[in-house]
């Protein structure tokens, strides 16, 4: 055999072993091999549309001909079961038309299964496609469910998926008690960096249920997934988890971004790119990137743009500033392992302040229950150094990561 030939096969022989090592299969990929813990019993399924294996089928589907066992009701969280409501808006409990299985709403009237939601289910299993942000609510129907399922003695089942923002980088504060709402209930930072399986660990390890109780958890966890992976590194196909949310960059920019929705600064919705850049009418875009540039922050840079948010079915139907353009910034991730999403948010927010504090105005109780403290807004309006800040976060940072250790489940 010719040399190059030889070299030319075994490149590719070693190409295929790394592209096949990078695969990542999902808690639901692998429940066929966790049959014995479903067998005979009746499961109820907290999900939504990004409930699907690699090979394209829905959670539904696969437990409805998972042999011996029963479906006995679902659950949607917000942005309900189909994930096409906008954010915030309560969601109706229905019936599946097909199955005839009950939908019950966890974001309408109640946010926690009640005991009569409950009463045909054995196992609640939970599946649903986070972002690794605090603020985003998944993560706190599942802390809500794990609460009702210990209550009325129900076995719990994660079925874990990656953080899409990897598992290693870890920032802001720790979410301080006073502001436990339903956009962060526990003592966690905004990145936390935790898969929802490792999370599920946590909140039951650490006796964060209500009244310390204790949820009888199983996690079936992800296979051949690293903390150092992003989402676009495993191999799976990014499904929008929520209508604002379509893809990863918009995921890595929301934990800072989305600070602004505690403002009457427009966050991008009502436009095809929420996030990704933001503004208002009074804003001059190319005197607030220059402003932004000027700090160097890492691993972004800022350019000048104007957009007009427009109501958009299945999108944002009534986003701030509807039919006037706004002058703005988009936001460009240079470098994402460098990139501290949750600063620069609060690095933008005091620049928006200091450069346009007559027209900026606030909305008090939701800007600090997102930072999960009144310390950034405070410092802000007073005009502080921010650096003493993230030092203080900085520690908190360091803290949580010694803490959430035991609660891992990869490396």
């Amino acid at each position: 055999m010719k040399p190059f030939l030889f070299m030319s096969i075994l490149l590719v022989f070693f190409l295929t072993k790394a592209t096949k090592a990078q695969t990542v299969l999902s808690g639901l990929d692998q429940v066929p091999n966790y049959h014995a813990l479903f067998n005979g019993k009746r499961v109820g399924i907290i999900t939504n549309h990004t409930a699907y294996n690699r090979t394209g089928k829905h959670i539904t589907d696969i437990f409805l001909n998972l042999g011996g066992v029963r479906l006995t009701a679902l659950f949607g969280p917000e942005h309900g079961i189909r994930g096409q409501a906008d954010a915030g808006a309560a969601v109706k409990t229905k019936k599946d038309p097909l199955s005839g299985i009950p939908i019950y709403s966890l974001y309408g009237q109640t946010r926690k299964p009640t005991p009569e939601m409950l009463k045909n289910v054995d196992i609640l299993v939970f599946d649903i496609q986070d972002i690794g942000s605090r603020f985003y609510t998944y993560i706190w129907t599942m802390a809500l469910a794990m609460e009702a399922a210990a209550e009325q003695g129900k076995i719990f089942v994660v079925l874990d998926r990656p953080n899409p923002l990897n598992g290693t980088l870890v920032e802001g504060n720790i979410l301080e008690q006073a502001y436990s709402t339903f956009v962060g209930m526990y003592p966690i930072p905004v990145r936390h960096g935790m898969t929802i399986g490792e999370l599920a660990r946590m909140f039951n390890g650490e006796g964060w249920l209500k009244n310390g109780i204790k949820v009888n958890l199983k996690v079936i966890p992800l296979k051949n997934w690293r903390r150092s992976l992003w989402y676009n590194q495993t191999g799976l196909e990014f499904i929008k988890p929520s209508p604002n949310m379509p893809n990863l960059m918009t995921a890595t920019v929301y934990p800072g971004i989305c600070l602004l929705e505690g403002t009457t600064v427009s966050e991008g919705r009502g436009t095809r790119q929420p996030f990704l850049h933001f503004g208002a009418p009074w804003i001059d875009g190319a005197v607030l990137a220059d402003s932004l540039n000027s700090l160097c922050l890492p691993g972004v840079r800022f350019t000048k743009t104007r957009f007009t948010p427009r109501a958009i079915k299945g999108m944002s139907m009534h986003p701030k500033f509807q039919g006037r353009q706004c002058g703005g910034v988009k936001t460009e991730v240079t470098d994402r392992s460098k990139f501290r999403a949750y600063e620069t948010g609060i690095r933008i927010t005091a620049m928006v302040h200091r450069l346009y504090a007559d027209s900026l105005q606030w909305r008090v109780k939701h800007f600090d229950r997102l930072c999960g403290t009144a310390a950034v807004r405070e410092t802000i309006l007073q005009n502080k150094p921010l650096n003493s800040l993230f030092k203080h976060f900085a520690e908190q940072e360091k803290s949580f990561i010694l803490q959430r250790k035991q609660y891992l489940l990869y490396h």
